[in-house]
């Protein structure tokens, strides 16, 4: 699609809608001042000495809800008429948006009803519910739970108001690039977490309007990248599924109203896969003491991704609604990813004396046991050979190899296999 052909259509976009123009922007960004809490741009020695720029956090996840959904939620419900928050209003959500609109629908005194899918974490359930609102459990992904919605909209007369693909939401959320701006008047990148784009629309389009030299980069999980799909076939497409850890942004159609704006602000996607997200979450915890989530993380994960160098750049950190058991399953994959935890086979002689040999050539090494698997079955003949699988703790790549390098040298002929823990 030409450059004049898009301008043309979101030009038209605008004006149905009346929103994601300066104005709308800027009235956005004032009123939601009354949900938000400031989120100041955090500069990030860590990251901008890894990727030589000067990287900052914008940190949505430190919002009261969690997530910056609040900012699209809000805003829209103020632009609802009398009649239509006397009827409620209904949306499907993962969980960020759930929170969002049930904590604006409080606000303004409406009923809001929130259909999230099964596999939503329970953390972000129970939030919701403690918003006020009244949760249906439906369906394994987004596009299914919002199916549901859509009929009980029809059924009930609700408002139905969209994650993503609706102007007024988008318009919201793009008070966070009024927000950066505002603090980094000379940011060069944005980089903004995709779902179903809503987020992106309302930030590249604002960013793109205060100017036009800010650089919006788009990011998706490599097993959710709709957005980047459609754009390279040139409309909305919808993936046949979508597998990620990233649960805020498993989308498989991104919205139709705010694509033609997606494809003449965003200058780029880059698509990042689930294990970069567990390395970026131990880079948060560890260097910034933070809780994002992995959709959050998305755009942390990207940086190495930028072939960019002396640039400021912006990595929207989107939410940090995370329960304790996806977390903890996060940080053990991570210490495996980082070799910090490991597992390694070794055949011994089924005799005294020899556990404490092994474990001896490790205790010298500094390294720590923290699992032991003795399998006596491993072969026929015992004397020959028993199996033992050793599950240690090292400070990294180098000192894993050094531990290894030694059994090795003690005749155990170490094998690296799968870590379980």
């Amino acid at each position: 699609m030409g450059a004049k052909k898009k301008s043309q259509e979101v030009e038209a976009c605008t004006e149905e809608h009346g929103m994601l123009t300066l104005e709308k922007f800027e009235e956005a960004s004032e009123r939601v001042k009354d949900v938000t809490q400031p989120t100041d741009l955090v500069y990030s020695e860590y990251l901008s000495i890894q990727t030589g720029n000067k990287v900052y956090l914008k940190p949505e996840n430190m919002q009261f809800t969690g997530a910056y959904k609040v900012r699209g939620a809000y805003y829209k419900m103020s632009t609802l008429s009398e009649e239509e928050r006397s009827k409620g209003v209904i949306t499907a959500s993962a969980g960020n948006h759930a929170q969002g609109v049930a904590y604006a629908a409080k606000k303004y005194g409406v009923k809001a009803t929130i259909v999230m899918p099964t596999t939503t974490p329970l953390i972000k359930v129970n939030r919701t519910k403690s918003f006020g609102a009244e949760v249906v459990l439906f369906g394994n992904v987004y596009d299914e739970a919002c199916a549901k919605a859509y009929e009980l909209a029809d059924e009930y007369g609700y408002t139905f108001v969209h994650p993503f693909d609706d102007p007024a939401v988008a318009t919201g959320q793009g008070s966070i690039a009024m927000e950066i701006v505002k603090e980094l008047p000379l940011v060069d990148y944005i980089l903004v977490p995709i779902g179903g784009g809503g987020l992106a629309t309302g930030v590249s389009t604002l960013a793109k309007l205060l100017n036009p030299k800010i650089k919006v980069i788009g990011v998706e999980p490599a097993g959710a990248n709709c957005l980047q799909e459609s754009i390279k076939q040139g409309k909305v497409i919808t993936l046949p599924k979508v597998s990620t850890i990233a649960d805020g942004t498993a989308v498989k159609t991104p919205g139709t109203k705010i694509f033609p704006y997606l494809q003449k602000n965003l200058d780029d996607i880059i698509t990042v896969p689930d294990e970069e997200l567990v390395v970026a979450f131990l880079d948060m915890v560890e260097n910034h003491k933070m809780v994002v989530e992995n959709s959050g993380l998305l755009t942390v994960a990207a940086l190495k991704h930028l072939d960019v160098k002396n640039k400021k750049i912006v990595s929207i950190l989107s939410g940090g609604n995370m329960d304790v058991i996806t977390m903890s399953s996060v940080v053990q994959q991570g210490l495996i990813f980082r070799d910090r935890i490991f597992t390694v086979s070794v055949l011994l002689p089924d005799k005294p004396g020899e556990l404490c040999r092994v474990a001896d050539v490790i205790a010298k090494k500094n390294g720590n046991v923290i699992k032991l698997e003795h399998n006596q079955f491993v072969s026929t003949n015992r004397n020959a050979a028993v199996e033992l699988r050793i599950t240690l703790e090292a400070f990294g790549t180098e000192h894993k190899e050094e531990i290894i390098e030694s059994l090795n040298q003690n005749g155990y002929l170490p094998k690296v296999v799968r870590t379980n823990i």
